[in-house]
């Protein structure tokens, strides 16, 4: 057969297989997120844009429960983490999804091989090597304690170096002071225990996809999601839902300002603003934005572009 021919079907297979042992392939990625219209990386994660991640910090989880509850996405919040590091801060950035599952030699030595092959060595850093900045590493561990710790403060600053970011991990860590002292490594994680993960003689687990859906307590997980870690829990935010998420909030948070001030100056009553706002009161606050534009804690070009969409 012709080399270059040879070469071609080669390329093509890598192409359909992925170029990574276990990564999820492009045309799988793209498959399985239809709905996201917007800028990929090159393996075809989506990738919400920088600024919809930065407006994303203020935004609760409230309000973001509430738009994807009326899009039909019921079940996108993680709570009751066993373990919070720099629980004060908050976590934003696109998912990067690994799955392990419990261990199993025949399985885990061709995926091994297959790895060995392309250059790669210890399964719990392939997921690493491929995040970029912003991005979050979730992790299914199916919550394995004693012996089961993929991540510690050596792998932690490896992906801290390359994401800027902590992990959602559901499974144990280990090295837990060192990863304490990473800053910025605002991370949510289901326990901590001294132990590492397959000791000899005791094969615990395996890597059986990147990037894949994934499985979060409740919740399922697409590569390229926008996760929001804060008070506590975690949202998975469908990448296609993301703007829609930041816009609702800023809108929430300018009205319940408008709301409040009208309040505390006698304008209004209680029952006017805890109930559905009538066409005075929106014209009102339609006025009430246009003087404040400057003033407020939204972007300039977000409020023009709210008051845009508004019928009055």
């Amino acid at each position: 057969m012709n080399r270059k021919l040879v070469l071609s079907a080669i390329l093509i297979l890598l192409s359909v297989s992925g170029s990574f042992a276990q990564q999820i392939s492009k045309e799988e990625m793209l498959f399985l997120t239809p709905l996201w219209q917007g800028e990929r990386f090159d393996d075809g994660r989506p990738k919400v844009s920088d600024d919809i991640l930065r407006r994303m910090r203020d935004v609760t989880h409230d309000e973001a429960w509430a738009v994807m509850k009326n899009a039909g996405y019921k079940y996108q919040y993680a709570d009751n983490w066993g373990l919070l590091i720099n629980s004060d801060s908050v976590l934003v950035g696109r998912a990067l999804t690994a799955t392990f599952m419990p261990g199993r030699p025949d399985i885990h030595d061709a995926i091994d091989e297959r790895g060995k092959k392309e250059g790669k060595r210890g399964q719990n850093s392939w997921p690493v090597d491929l995040l970029q900045p912003d991005d979050v590493y979730v992790v299914d561990q199916f919550g394995i304690h004693n012996g089961g710790p993929t991540i510690g403060d050596n792998v932690g600053n490896a992906i801290y170096a390359k994401s800027g970011n902590g992990i959602v991990y559901d499974g144990a860590v280990r090295d837990i002071v060192g990863l304490k002292e990473i800053g910025g490594f605002t991370s949510f994680v289901s326990s901590y225990h001294p132990s590492h993960h397959n000791q000899p003689g005791d094969l615990n687990t395996m890597l059986i996809g990147i990037n894949r859906p994934t499985r979060i307590h409740q919740v399922t997980v697409m590569a390229g999601d926008v996760v929001l870690g804060r008070d506590g829990a975690v949202s998975f935010i469908p990448a296609h839902l993301a703007e829609k998420v930041v816009v609702t909030s800023e809108v929430v948070r300018l009205r319940d300002m408008f709301g409040h001030e009208r309040l505390r100056d006698g304008t209004y009553t209680a029952g006017q603003i805890d109930t559905r706002w009538s066409d005075e009161i929106e014209k009102d606050f339609s006025q009430w934005l246009t003087a404040h534009m400057d003033e407020l804690p939204i972007a300039k070009e977000q409020i023009q572009e709210i008051l845009k969409n508004r019928t009055w």
